[in-house]
């Protein structure tokens, strides 16, 4: 797999927690950044599914943010 060189700014306290951990899993700095990376970037797709989904059911049963509440209420009551 071809990789790319990049720089990026990252707090001290945040770099050093980081690289504790990278020392106690026997990882490479650049190894738990790309494990961190990849893991919020399918948490984020994930997340898009579900807001997707969400959408597309409060279409098909009509649910608008001025109806949610007596919507859940009447959901609730049976």
């Amino acid at each position: 797999m071809k990789s790319k060189i990049i720089n990026i700014s990252i707090p001290d306290s945040l770099l050093s927690d980081a690289d504790k951990l990278a020392k106690t899993e026997y990882r490479t700095r650049s190894e738990l950044f790309r494990e961190a990376l990849r893991g919020y970037i399918l948490s984020r797709r994930n997340l898009n599914l579900i807001y997707s989904y969400g959408s597309k059911q409060a279409k098909e049963q009509k649910i608008t943010s001025k109806n949610l509440n007596q919507k859940i209420s009447d959901f609730r009551a049976t």
